[in-house]
């Protein structure tokens, strides 16, 4: 068989209702990690549904128990034709988010998939569920075009914890990274696309840190009127401690964490990505973040400090009183070469010089930043398999302005990772009437079907590529010559004072 008729057989689980149905059981699995404990729901997605499936393809299936109690268990499924090729590793997760089912309109359920004209609704359908189904099919119609052998060998990993922050995960990679896990190419489907019509291929993710500053200056609050004036009220100082942190346009002052210089070769890459040009997309704010910078160098090349909710009094029926305690919980979002190790230390040191020393700071949850070198060989041959297969060149993002446990892929395993996204911005991930879009469907498994059968190709794949500059987060590729480099112009010096601690979100996604 050819590889335009294995495209067309991958396209035919789509016609024929195959995916549809496949995705229907899955998606009806309520498998919702986010609440602090793993609920007993998780491991039937693995047991009764996923295991079967691949099975079917030939894999060899392992369910491994969480070694941490809270967390669900994983899949690591294996197919190995001979111990001499290179295997190539996937990865999904079957759990999401709450289903909010409240909030979802008439007709529509989180837990029921509903196709309604090129929208297939329901939670997971974007993440991850859907993502890795369209994968695992596009793989079986190359299984089949090629005589039941790919050519290489294939493990998929699957987790029932990425939306709970992956509890486990870390150590199931470093305990298993040269038995179970071991592998030469890291590919697989999370996150958005940079857009519903444009194929997109990223090469690692920002990194994240939730840290919270709080304040808290008696046991409780005193009548407004008859201390204001003489007490200090901590809403107040806090407001003045975030202002430190990043400008009125939102850009980050805290000198010791903003990134290296934008590189010649990402701002390259970059150049003709857009960002915010589907419909129902926000509008950009042209004036926000660092200056100098296009709106794509800002999202994926550069650092950003949000605020994510404050805390005094209680705004839904305030009272006239002097609130007792003030909370900030913020994130840094940031790029390969930043030392988000320290946060804490550099918080802490800036809110000192700028008069907050009573200020608090703790992280709540962090991950690291990771990147594939864009002119690795592994990212030029994709993006011409997926153009060949398109007809068009895909977007390539030095790494996705999201987070993702990809520094474990590239860190703990050593893997080069290339991530192929069938979502889109306007999916509605984690929200009510979460989607995906059919054409993006389509089109995502022609991608991976074209990819997993040029992955079988004898002859011209950088298997062998040097380890070196395979490393998805060498700091190098981040911080490149100054005469190769985009710089931004040095943080001003803020004109109020921030302190800082942590308590935030679950999730880093």
């Amino acid at each position: 068989m050819t590889r335009t008729a294995c495209i067309a057989s991958a396209t035919a689980a789509l016609d024929d209702g195959h995916l549809f149905r496949d995705l229907q059981r899955r998606v009806a699995m309520r498998t919702e990690s986010d609440a602090g404990a793993a609920p007993e729901t998780l491991a039937p997605y693995l047991h009764d549904e996923m295991v079967p499936a691949l099975r079917a393809l030939g894999f060899d299936c392992t369910v491994l128990p969480n070694p941490e109690p809270a967390g669900g268990p994983f899949l690591v499924a294996r197919r190995i034709e001979d111990a001499a090729l290179p295997t190539v590793l996937g990865y999904g997760h079957g759990d999401v988010v709450s289903g909010q089912t409240a909030q979802w309109r008439d007709g529509l359920a989180p837990f029921a998939l509903a196709a309604v004209g090129d929208r297939w609704y329901g939670r997971g359908t974007a993440d991850n569920k859907g993502q890795h189904s369209i994968n695992i099919a596009a793989l079986a119609a190359v299984i089949g075009a090629r005589g039941g052998r790919l050519g290489y060998n294939a493990t998929l990993l699957l987790e029932m914890g990425e939306e709970a922050a992956s509890p486990g995960l870390r150590t199931v990679c470093e305990q298993y990274r040269d038995t179970l896990l071991r592998a030469d190419l890291f590919l697989a489907s999370d996150g958005p696309r940079v857009g519903a019509t444009r194929p997109t291929l990223f090469l690692g993710s920002r990194g994240a840190v939730n840290f919270t500053l709080r304040l808290k200056s008696r046991e409780r609050g005193y009548h407004s009127g008859n201390w204001g004036g003489v007490l200090t009220n901590p809403a107040t100082v806090m407001a003045h401690a975030v202002a430190t942190l990043a400008d009125r346009h939102g850009r980050l002052t805290v000198a010791g964490l903003r990134p290296p210089p934008v590189s010649a070769a990402v701002r390259r890459v970059l150049a003709d990505v857009p960002v915010g040009q589907d419909a129902g997309d926000p509008e950009i704010a042209a004036q926000w973040g660092e200056p100098g910078l296009t709106p794509a160098e800002r999202l994926m090349a550069w650092n950003t400090l949000e605020v994510l909710s404050l805390g005094a009094g209680n705004p839904q029926r305030p009272v006239n009183a002097i609130p007792p305690e003030a909370v900030a919980h913020c994130q840094l979002r940031f790029v390969v070469g930043t030392p988000w190790q320290d946060l804490a230390a550099i918080v802490r040191e800036h809110l000192d010089v700028h008069g907050f020393p009573e200020m608090e700071v703790a992280i709540t949850l962090a991950g690291g930043a990771t990147r594939l070198d864009v002119d690795h060989p592994w990212v030029g041959w994709a993006a011409r398999s997926i153009e060949a297969t398109c007809g068009r060149p895909p977007a390539i993002l030095p790494n996705l302005a999201g987070s993702l446990p990809n520094e474990l892929f590239a860190d703990v395993l050593g893997l080069p990772t290339l991530w192929v996204p069938h979502s889109y911005p306007g999916c509605a991930q984690h929200a009510p009437h979460e989607h995906l879009l059919v054409p993006v469907v389509r089109e995502g498994l022609q991608i991976m079907a074209g990819l997993y059968w040029d992955l079988g190709d004898a002859q011209g794949l950088p298997w062998h590529a040097d380890a070196a500059s395979a490393s998805a987060s060498a700091s190098a590729s981040a911080s490149a010559s100054a005469s190769a480099s985009i710089s931004a112009p040095a943080a001003p010096a803020p004109s109020a004072d921030a302190p800082s601690r942590a308590d935030a979100a679950p999730s880093l996604s």
